[in-house]
């Protein structure tokens, strides 16, 4: 994910929301990981803004990416690169000039999750506002 203020945890608000989470979806800087329930699913939530090197967090990272049941979000993953599956799927948001509201977002995915952004596109422009 990316720039400090860039809506990262807005973004998980929105899956958290979105998967029917009813939790308080809060930034994890500070814990460095949150863990929120959504139906069946759980939400593991990473940051890694204030670390030097993973530590035993890249474990928990670890389990998280092997549980079918979690969903996992990593803000500032740069860290943990060689923990990640290269199957993933990667958004990252970029403030856009001055604006405070203004975001210019780029989603990156392999192809084995064209299915899974076709579904998601066809959401979306079912509901866009």
């Amino acid at each position: 994910m990316s720039d400090l203020g860039g809506g990262k945890t807005t973004f998980v608000r929105g899956l958290a929301r979105g998967l029917g989470s009813h939790d308080k979806v809060s930034s994890p800087t500070f814990t460095l990981n949150r863990i929120y329930k959504a139906g069946d699913l759980e939400i593991h939530h990473f940051d890694f803004y204030r670390l030097n090197e993973p530590g035993v967090v890249a474990a928990q990272l670890e389990e998280s990416l092997q549980n079918p049941k979690a969903v996992t979000v990593i803000e500032w993953s740069d860290i943990v690169e060689d923990v990640l599956p290269a199957g993933r799927l990667t958004i990252q948001f970029q403030m856009v000039g001055g604006e405070t509201d203004g975001r210019q977002i780029e989603i990156r995915y392999p192809e084995s999750k064209i299915g899974l952004i076709t579904q998601l596109e066809t959401a979306w422009k079912e509901i866009e506002p």
